[in-house]
């Protein structure tokens, strides 16, 4: 018997083969970073090069689905949008029905409940698609949350999705806490200078293909200038010669 023909059918070593393979078209993915500090909530997406004749604003991977929260996507674009919809209806909903803001564990909570629906009922394919939602509550606490193809959420401090998830991650994982260290002695860049750090681990041409936004306490979404980013990257491609450099010359001291 085949499997991965019905997304309702468990194989007899327990895979939904469908999601399995949604999973997969995350991974295919053009790289996504999320990284929340104390003041803000960054999100950063390797952008695909846009054709000559293409209007690059019709590219969007960052987009808003409230005033204080936002998602960033790796996979298909076209379910993106769906989802994406579905999540912007609830927030208005939330809003006439409560007569207040939906917190951003509730909007990711959402999300992850449409994308477990569509993983449990025939004549329906998963979402191709994982998510990463950020966002600030009404208290001013900052969050970031991840929801996959199997309907799951959890919260996280910096993350990675799509393709070469892995190599960033680990990237995140060795420089999160210096950099959050140096966000709270003052530097409130830090949390952007982390995720332009980590897609330039993948990122080919630079700043030419990374795009950033970011939010703040009671402050709608905002991207980073292009030619910000490009700045941003020069800076760090110079400490990284630098931090060469020393390394040479402590090795040539031995």
């Amino acid at each position: 018997m085949s499997y991965d023909r019905a997304i309702t059918v468990f194989s007899p070593d327990g895979h939904l083969f469908q999601v399995e393979y949604a999973m997969e078209a995350v991974k295919n993915g053009t790289t996504a970073v999320g990284v929340r500090g104390k003041g803000t909530v960054v999100l950063g997406v390797e952008k695909k090069s846009a054709a000559k004749l293409q209007e690059p604003r019709t590219m969007r991977k960052i987009m808003k689905l409230d005033r204080h929260v936002s998602l960033a996507f790796a996979g298909l674009v076209a379910d993106a949008r769906v989802l994406v919809n579905k999540a912007r209806l609830e927030c208005q909903s939330y809003r006439l029905t409560m007569e207040d803001s939906p917190t951003v564990e509730y909007v990711s909570r959402f999300i992850a409940q449409v994308q477990q629906r569509f993983t449990q009922r025939g004549g329906r394919r998963p979402f191709g698609i994982s998510n990463l939602i950020a966002g600030f509550d009404a208290d001013g606490t900052a969050n970031l949350y991840q929801t996959d193809p199997t309907g799951s959420h959890t919260a996280w401090k910096a993350l990675a999705i799509g393709r070469n998830a892995k190599s960033v991650r680990e990237f995140l994982e060795e420089n999160y806490a210096e950099h959050a260290t140096a966000e709270e002695k003052g530097d409130v860049d830090a949390p952007i200078k982390l995720a332009v750090k980590a897609l330039m681990e993948v990122v080919e041409s630079g700043a030419k293909n990374i795009e950033i936004a970011y939010m703040k306490p009671g402050q709608p979404l905002k991207t980073l200038p292009a030619d910000k980013v490009a700045a941003m990257c020069k800076e760090i491609e110079k400490q990284k010669e630098a931090d060469k450099r020393k390394k040479k010359t402590k090795k040539t001291a031995k």
